[in-house]
């Protein structure tokens, strides 16, 4: 079950990046972008906060399945930087 909660936050945090992109040109740009900029810390958070818990098997499992979606996560909020003046 958190493995869910982290999938739905990342689908969360994924959309929140798309509403931003959107908003590039506008001025709601620097709203979106902090809603972006706050889901996926949210993600990457409760993904750490898992990490944590688990045994360093589990641990392992976890970071093969979901370690390149947080760093995907990251980059794509990275991005952001870049589309407006």
């Amino acid at each position: 079950m958190q493995i869910e909660s982290i999938n739905e936050l990342f689908v969360e945090a994924r959309d929140e990046i798309e509403y931003a992109k959107e908003d590039a040109e506008t001025v709601y740009f620097n709203e979106s972008c902090d809603a972006a900029r706050k889901a996926v810390q949210d993600v990457i958070d409760r993904y750490q906060a898992v990490l944590q818990r688990l045994s360093e098997d589990e641990r392992g499992k976890l970071q093969r399945s979901m370690g390149l979606k947080m760093e995907q996560l990251k980059a794509e909020v990275g991005q952001l930087d870049t589309l407006h003046d």
